[in-house]
């Protein structure tokens, strides 16, 4: 089993930063690629960046390229999404997700990750 705890959301003014982290713990070696979907009221949980543990490459959904960075520090088996220029649209539960499989197939789908944190909750205004 992998654990899995998000922390740093928060309410921002649209233009505004925040930075999400998730900390794993636990069977650390099963988790090859981490994740970050978002959730909105009433709408389906949805892709917004991935990094493969083992090379670093990193994944974006096209609604966050330029904005978002995804990352990774090893020693502490935390990653972390930074998101910039937020929009009232980014509005949503962020939460982190870890899966087994190490390749890249289907990465964006929810349904083929195997932990999942908790949630946080980024809200911004306009």
């Amino acid at each position: 089993q992998v654990q899995l705890v998000e922390s740093g959301g928060g309410l921002v003014q649209a233009g505004g930063s925040l930075r999400l982290s998730c900390a794993a713990s636990g069977r650390t070696f099963s988790r090859n690629v981490m994740g970050w979907f978002r959730q909105a009221s009433g709408k389906e949980r949805d892709f917004v960046a991935a990094i493969r543990w083992s090379d670093g490459n990193t994944y974006y959904a096209d609604s966050v390229k330029g904005r978002f960075t995804i990352s990774r520090d090893n020693a502490k088996n935390t990653v972390y999404l930074q998101m910039n220029s937020l929009e009232p649209e980014d509005t949503a539960v962020y939460y982190c997700a870890a899966r087994r499989k190490i390749t890249v197939a289907s990465i964006n789908i929810p349904d083929e990750y195997d932990y999942w944190g908790q949630g946080t909750q980024v809200a911004v205004s306009s």
